[in-house]
């Protein structure tokens, strides 16, 4: 062992394995391992193992969480044996995402999507705005398209939420209490896009805070601060008329008519089911990833509900300690991710099996956590964006103890680059992030209050 600077040190046998398999060692027998290493040592190791022309840095796990001690530290703190063959996973250690660019707007910035298409080569990205509009980027910064105004199709108040439902289809959610679907085509040489009104979705009596789309079904799920989940048909077909009550006339408070725009004519449809249990402002809603006839919700009321969407029923409610402002699948983890009032994320478990509401915690934002993002390419890696005017990446694998018990803790910090080097506000004042959208194609996408969309990226090592 004396190759691996530890001979005098009290050693383990490891066995590494990996499920990356351009970097697999070929021989998966134990070898034995100084329990002084820590990580960069372990690192080395499997370098030389793999005998690669550049170094590779890894991250290491054991029993599913990673090693942030040396492994004689970690064998005492779990009552292990060094005389026990312990498994040890290598990934390749992520590298911090670097700044890419930022798409300035008017005003502040409520969400931010991109089209769904993995296999286009030029994604758009979707942006929505308090100034009553959306726009469809290309990733060269440029806007392609740009909703029409209030009087003409467009919505009467600020924009909180926009989705694709499709690339050829775009659905909005206002605070003026409608959802408003849209045709977008793009030019034959791609520099400018049409993006038109088609219909018009009535039933709830509140601003709506969030929509979200399932396109093989053609539905659409809402969250508004009437307390209830609306579930629509994008397909004007198949939804019913809209309610009269809430269709806005074309009188106005003096008496005169609204000059509408003649030209367009917008069908006007109302809900498949409005769905009715929370009890506070609902903050968010989206569909199962794998059965979209399953949606969840978060609501103001502390809780998150499981719905049957056939039956429009809830079928299963948890509650947390706080307030919950927005909601995101982690399938494979079999968890729902929560951003929380108590300034952290809560990953709640919905199953019927679950010991605890919430399995973990994730901890170090100092303002609410309002939108959450999932890694496209990582199970276990999450995004978050809070009012404290930064985004942090969470790997649920990275955890400490301490007081709270098993909590955990982000590996990377990102800030707004419109600080230009400041320090960041205590309270995140007028840096706040409202949105976040995680895209492989183009990188991690967030919104806010400094009226710019920011994009972040990590480079695959090589």
């Amino acid at each position: 062992m004396a190759e691996l600077d530890g001979a005098q040190a009290q050693n383990i046998r490891l066995r590494f394995t990996t499920r990356e398999g351009d970097l697999e060692i070929g021989d998966s027998a134990p070898v034995l391992i100084p329990t002084t290493f820590r990580r960069y040592q372990l690192s080395q190791y499997v370098n030389s193992q793999l005998d690669l022309g550049q170094p590779i840095p890894f991250e290491f796990l054991i029993n599913g969480s990673y090693i942030r001690t040396s492994l004689e530290d970690y064998l005492t703190q779990n009552g292990i044996s060094a005389e026990n063959t312990l498994t040890v996973e290598y990934v390749r250690a992520r590298i911090p995402p670097r700044y890419v660019a930022s798409y300035e707007h008017d005003d502040w910035l409520s969400d931010v999507h991109t089209t769904p298409d993995d296999s286009s080569e030029h994604p758009r990205i979707l942006t929505a705005s308090y100034d009553g509009r959306i726009r469809v980027w290309n990733t060269s910064s440029q806007v392609l398209a740009t909703s029409a105004a209030g009087l003409d199709g467009g919505h009467l108040s600020f924009v909180k939420s926009a989705k694709f439902v499709t690339p050829s289809q775009i659905a909005s959610a206002s605070f003026d209490r409608t959802i408003k679907l849209w045709k977008y085509r793009d030019s034959a040489d791609g520099t400018s896009a049409d993006l038109t009104p088609t219909l018009e979705l009535y039933g709830h009596k509140a601003g709506v805070e969030a929509v979200s789309a399932s396109a093989s079904s053609n539905r659409l799920l809402t969250a508004s601060a009437d307390h209830s989940v609306g579930f629509w048909s994008t397909k004007k077909t198949d939804a019913p008329p809209a309610p009269e009550n809430l269709v806005p006339k074309a009188i106005t408070k003096e008496g005169k008519r609204r000059k509408l725009n003649p030209s367009v004519s917008v069908a006007q449809r109302g809900p498949l089911s409005l769905m009715r249990a929370h009890i506070a402002p609902v903050s968010d809603a989206r569909f199962d990833l794998k059965d979209s006839t399953v949606g969840y919700s978060s609501s103001l009321d502390h809780t998150v509900r499981t719905w049957d969407l056939v039956t429009g029923a809830p079928v299963d409610t948890r509650t947390t300690n706080n307030a919950l402002f927005c909601l995101e699948q982690m399938p494979a983890l079999q968890l729902l991710a929560t951003g929380s009032a108590s300034r952290d994320v809560k990953l709640v478990d919905p199953r019927d099996s679950a010991a605890a509401v919430v399995a973990m915690t994730l901890k170090g934002h100092k303002n609410h956590v309002v939108t959450l993002a999932r890694d496209p390419n990582n199970e276990y890696v999450l995004a978050s964006g809070s009012h404290d005017g930064t985004c942090r990446i969470w790997d649920v694998r990275s955890t400490k103890s301490g007081k709270d018990g098993v909590t955990g803790q982000s590996i990377f910090t990102v800030s707004r680059e419109s600080l230009h080097g400041k320090a960041v506000p205590l309270t995140g004042e007028g840096i706040k992030v409202f949105a976040l959208c995680w895209d492989n194609r183009v990188g991690l996408l967030s919104a806010g209050e400094d009226k710019a969309l920011q994009v972040n990226r990590s480079e695959d090592i090589t």
